[in-house]
């Protein structure tokens, strides 16, 4: 296999993608690596979630470079298993305080560059668009409701662009809902390590 497939859970705040992903983990650990967040690391260990443009753009900066070079890092350890992505590298245009465009030009890529990174996108549309509160503890989350929804929009306008994107909508059931993210990551591994024993 030339390189590990990457799916990626993305979404607005609240959507249920960290959980989702530490359960696949547990119940798969064997087929999969996860890979964290980094903006939760980043804004963990010190980095601002607010203040002028340019402190906002060289943190964008900083969580790309690091969601990049986390996900390379882990591929080149684990070359034979699959790789799911606690956010990916185009989720920072949608917390770019500026054009979205610029956030690409700004970190030398294109949005079709890093869209090929990854094998699939499975979307967690936040509960916010429920009017759900997404409060859940993770002290990194500062966004209200309305600008969870305005996120989920701006990442789903990008992502869905990936001819593999796949959309978790929100459910008042967040069992059901992240039960549903879970078959779909699934249902993508399996196909994966299928395609994978036919070319061997």
């Amino acid at each position: 296999m030339k390189r590990c497939c990457r799916i990626v859970l993305t979404g607005g705040p609240g959507g249920g993608k960290t959980t989702a992903a530490d359960l696949y983990r547990r119940e798969i650990g064997d087929n999969v690596v996860i890979v964290p967040e980094a903006a939760t690391i980043l804004y963990l260990g010190g980095f601002p979630r607010a203040g002028e443009v340019d402190v906002r753009k060289a943190t964008q900066r900083a969580i790309y470079n690091v969601q990049l070079n986390l996900e390379d890092a882990q591929a080149a350890h684990f070359k034979s298993r699959v790789l799911v992505c606690d956010r990916g590298t185009i989720d920072g245009a949608a917390y770019w305080p500026g054009p979205e465009e610029e956030f690409f030009e700004h970190v030398g890529t294109t949005l079709e560059n890093e869209l090929s990174r990854y094998d699939a996108v499975i979307f967690f549309e936040t509960a916010a668009v429920g009017d759900i509160s997404i409060e859940g503890g993770n002290p990194a989350r500062v966004e209200s409701n309305a600008q969870a929804v305005i996120i989920d929009q701006k990442l789903r306008s990008l992502w869905s662009k990936h001819p593999q994107f796949v959309l978790v909508p929100h459910n008042k059931s967040f069992i059901k809902k992240v039960t549903t993210g879970l078959e779909e990551v699934a249902k993508i591994v399996s196909s994966h390590h299928r395609d994978s024993k036919q070319k061997n």
